[in-house]
């Protein structure tokens, strides 16, 4: 049971970057999707999520507005749409999955994926 986040990379201040997860079996296709992220001294944090439905989804404040996530249940892949990136968004972005929406909102999931780099320069 893997999952797979790629899509980081350096972007510019007011750049775009498309993270995606995906899933090595489609049992994930049942369960809550969430990205978290961890700044460089910083601890972990709740950045969205989305039910196996693709609807309702839920997005930090922080990034409210500027980042989307996504579903595409025939890939079983999890996507994480960034817009008007900050250097504040400067992370390690991880996916993750579980089976309830308010525990992955918490930070307890049940699967992680590696992290995949992101950098926001100024």
């Amino acid at each position: 049971v893997q999952l797979q986040a790629f899509g980081g990379g350096l972007v510019r201040a007011g750049g775009s970057l498309r993270l995606s997860c995906a899933a090595s079996e489609r049992t994930f296709s049942s369960y809550v999707m969430a990205w978290f992220r961890q700044a460089p001294g910083k601890e972990r944090e709740f950045v969205a999520a989305v039910v196996w439905r693709g609807s309702p989804k839920y997005h930090a404040n922080a990034v409210k507005g500027r980042f989307t996530i996504s579903r595409d249940h025939a890939k079983i892949t999890v996507y994480l749409q960034m817009k008007s990136l900050k250097p504040e968004d400067t992370a390690v972005y991880y996916c993750a999955a579980g089976d309830r929406m308010d525990d992955m909102m918490s930070g307890r999931a049940e699967y992680w994926g590696q992290g995949t780099l992101v950098t926001v320069s100024s």
